[in-house]
């Protein structure tokens, strides 16, 4: 209870000393990083096929993100990139958002529209904030000039996997869908009071400051830069285009056509035994 009381104290004296305009708008850079297992042991791929199919998935979740806020809402947005490399034969793969995709979120309203154009098609996904149970802790470090202090929650998530190896001995038809397994994981963020806005990258938001690193599973979010009110201002206008869903919609949608790409590339029937590619992000 100290502790929460010493922070609290901490982020009313940054309100009160340094956000009294009511123009408040800050720009925050953040690189992201995910961690993956792969294993690929198919007979078809060779040395150099498999380096350089790790060399992709490396760069697919290596990405840079920009946070413009004010004091009620945010834009969540990837920087422009060039085009993924390719693995022989042109095959290609992708995973997370396009550079078109945009992420608003509103604090005060407790809700979010997220723009997003998946696999050639425009969704506006519309729903609201969840709250997050944190837990404030005592520990605290220094990013950049800011002194953050940390906040855990705890969540049970599927434990995700891409699997494109199959039993010759399997009868696909009649193969029972299995409920995916669940696995409790602990959220870990780094906030500053001397940004007394209650947000972050992407939905992480409920602190009582700017959250600036997120460790979530094997996704890293780090913040590298940020700007408080910039010479220019900047505007934060909610995303419009797309088929409107709901989350819980765009959910569905999205295991649906998972399940199609995975039978699609499945190895079929009569393929050698242990052929194919395995591969884990596990969050």
């Amino acid at each position: 209870m100290t502790t929460i009381i010493r922070i609290m104290i901490i982020a009313f004296m940054v309100v009160l000393s340094t956000v009294n305009a009511q123009d408040f708008q800050g720009v925050a850079t953040y690189k992201t990083h995910r961690d993956f297992d792969i294993k690929m042991d198919s007979t078809k791929m060779n040395d150099a096929m498999q380096k350089q199919m790790m060399e992709m998935m490396k760069k697919q979740f290596q990405k840079t993100y920009t946070l413009t806020f004010d004091k009620s809402s945010s834009l969540y947005q990837q920087e422009a990139e060039l085009d993924k490399p390719q693995v022989g034969g042109g095959f290609q793969m992708s995973f997370g958002n396009s550079g078109s995709d945009v992420f608003y979120k509103n604090i005060k309203d407790k809700n979010y529209v997220d723009q997003k154009e998946t696999m050639g098609k425009k969704f506006l996904i519309k729903d609201s904030i969840s709250p997050i149970v944190w837990k404030l802790e005592s520990d605290t470090k220094h990013i950049g000039e800011y002194m953050c202090f940390k906040a855990t929650y705890t969540k049970e998530v599927p434990k995700n996997k891409f699997n494109f190896k199959s039993n010759s001995n399997v009868d696909e038809e009649n193969e029972e869908e299995e409920e995916p397994e669940m696995i409790e994981r602990t959220i870990t963020a780094w906030y500053t009071p001397q940004i007394p806005v209650s947000n972050g990258p992407a939905k992480y938001q409920g602190l009582p400051g700017l959250i600036l690193e997120i460790h979530d599973g094997k996704l890293t979010i780090i913040c590298s830069r940020i700007v408080i009110n910039p010479e220019e201002k900047v505007d934060i206008e909610v995303p419009e285009k797309g088929k409107e869903v709901t989350q819980k919609e765009y959910n569905d949608i999205m295991d649906k056509k998972s399940k199609e790409m995975m039978e699609r590339y499945a190895p079929r029937k009569g393929s050698k035994s242990g052929e194919g590619i395995f591969i884990s992000i596990g969050g």
